[in-house]
Parts: structure tokens; sequence; C-alpha cells
């Protein structure tokens, strides 16, 4: 009697994929692992193999000479394939990890060059007061002493220069 399992294959397909396993896995393994010398894609090139196999019933009943030839060749077609794929000339393997991951300063840099271009676009006024409240950390005291202009027009400045920063940005295409 052939019954159904939780994995949705059947008894009898369960035992022949175990005795195709069981004959097949160890010899092809070690075929494969002479063609790629790395174990993980070894095991992967094996249960596609078997896999194959399994799924062309048609194969696994020729004479076992036949199969073994189908299955070493089935094996080398797929490292084959590997090496000419895409992936392996484009990706390699590495066993060490980077020591300090470079992220991307494309954004950051457009960023600058955005702000700076909208600044340049400020009266000098305006433009003096931001660069030091924002770019040199102080405030409203220090900016007034050292423009030597008071602390009111400072606020002022700042107000209406940010008003005219949000503009000229809008103007450049940044929405927020």
């Amino acid at each position: 009697m052939v019954l159904a399992t939780e994995e949705g294959l059947y008894v009898d397909q369960q035992q022949e994929l175990r005795e195709l396993h069981g004959d097949y896995a160890q010899l092809l393994w070690r075929f494969v692992m002479r063609l790629v010398h790395d174990r993980a894609q070894a095991q992967d090139v094996v249960q596609e193999c078997l896999l194959r196999a399994w799924q062309h019933p048609e194969v696994l009943a020729r004479e076992p000479a036949a199969v073994r030839a189908w299955l070493f060749t089935v094996a080398r077609n797929l490292v084959i394939d590997d090496w000419r794929s895409a992936r392996r000339r484009h990706e390699f393997s590495t066993d060490q990890v980077p020591e300090v991951a470079a992220g991307d300063e494309t954004d950051r840099v457009l960023d600058a060059w955005l702000v700076g271009d909208a600044l340049a676009a400020l009266s000098p006024e305006h433009r003096d007061v931001i660069r030091l409240a924002y770019y040199g950390g102080q405030d409203v005291a220090s900016i007034a002493l050292a423009l030597d202009i008071p602390a009111g027009t400072v606020k002022s400045r700042l107000h209406y220069g940010l008003r005219a920063l949000r503009l000229a940005l809008q103007e450049r295409g940044v929405s927020k």
C-alpha cells in the first residue's frame, strides 16, 4: 500500500530516493569535488543531479551502468553551466569580511552640492549668518559679536535667509 506523507511524497517515492542517494551520492560527490574544490557547491550539484534523475524515471529504468553514466554527465554539465554563468564571472567568494564597509557617499555629495549652490544664490548678509549659525555652530550672541550687528538683526537675517534658502532649494527640485 502506498501512503502519502506530510512532504507530499509517497512511501515508494521516498524509498526510491533513498536508494538513489545511497547508490550514487558519494560517487558523484567525489567526482564533483575534483572539479569544483568546494564542498558546498559539490553538495548542491549532487543534490540537483539526483533530483533530476528522480524527475526522469525513464533514466532510472536503464541498466546501472547507463544510470551512472547519465548521472555523471548531468553532474559535469551542471558544473560547466556554473562556470559559464554570469554569476561565476562577476562574483567571487572570500573567507574574510572587509574590515570597514564603505558606504555610498553619492547622496551626501549631491546634497552638499545642492545646498552650496542654493547658498550661493542668497545675499551675502543672509549667507554669512546661516554659515555661522549652522556650519559654525554659533549662537545668536556670538554671530552678532562676530558680524558687529545687533542680535535682533541676526535673528531677522536667519529667519529671512532660511526662507530664501528653502525657496532656492525648491527651485532646484528639493521637496523638503
